[in-house]
């Protein structure tokens, strides 16, 4: 086995899987912080919504959108100016989290908009009959109805900054990503690419694992 895991240092992978996680959670927590107020505006403000407004709609939307299809390799060279004033610095866990952040807070958003879509609308209506507030609706109806699709939601989302903080590794983020590529791929050590990417899978299937768990405690279905 250790001629086979020649090339391995297990306290650098140690350390690089801890830059991952610190990426994932980082980014994640400021995603759903961001996402979730932007997802439930652009289901206020959508089609036949209580508070519809087709220009506002549209224009979250087209904002959304462009931020969804720009590439994360191009979204990260483009931050690196605006990440350096925030952080000082483009390298690290800290230099990775605002690009992470950007790149899927909008993807967030629009799979929070859809969760709130498949609400039932007489929950709404029967809500707004008994003279409920707007905050009331939000909170007590409408987000306690979404939390199995909000929850599966940041799920999806988690899963997906897994590959972009792989990704990252190519402006010297650090973590799994930036071990694979500078050692797997440009030293051509097959063992360290090997280890990375069964670590990168695990993770993947811990994530969708909770998320999957969390969704079926908290369906009323």
């Amino acid at each position: 086995m250790n001629e086979l895991l020649i090339n391995i240092d297990w306290y650098e992978i140690w350390q690089a899987t801890l830059d991952t996680l610190l990426m994932l959670g980082g980014s994640l927590l400021f995603t759903v912080i961001l996402g979730l107020p932007v997802g439930i505006v652009l289901f206020l403000v959508g089609p036949r919504q209580m508070f519809a407004n087709p220009a506002l709609y549209t224009l979250l939307s087209f904002v959304v959108n462009v931020l969804r299809s720009l590439p994360f390799i191009i979204l990260l060279i483009v931050m690196i100016p605006i990440t350096v004033v925030m952080t000082g610095t483009s390298l690290g866990v800290a230099g990775a989290i605002p690009p992470l952040v950007i790149g899927t807070t909008p993807f967030f958003a629009r799979l929070v908009e859809t969760a709130l879509r498949e609400v039932d609308r007489g929950i709404i209506e029967a809500t707004q009959a008994m003279g409920a507030s707007t905050r009331q609706i939000i909170f007590n109806a409408l987000l306690p109805e979404a939390r199995p699709g909000i929850i599966a939601a940041t799920t999806v989302t988690a899963i997906t900054l897994v590959s972009y903080t792989a990704m990252a590794g190519v402006v010297g983020a650090g973590g799994l990503g930036d071990l694979a590529i500078r050692f797997g791929y440009q030293r051509f050590q097959t063992d360290v690419m090997v280890v990375t990417v069964v670590l990168l899978l695990l993770l993947v299937q811990v994530l969708q694992s909770v998320g999957d768990r969390l969704v079926l405690r908290f369906s009323r279905k």
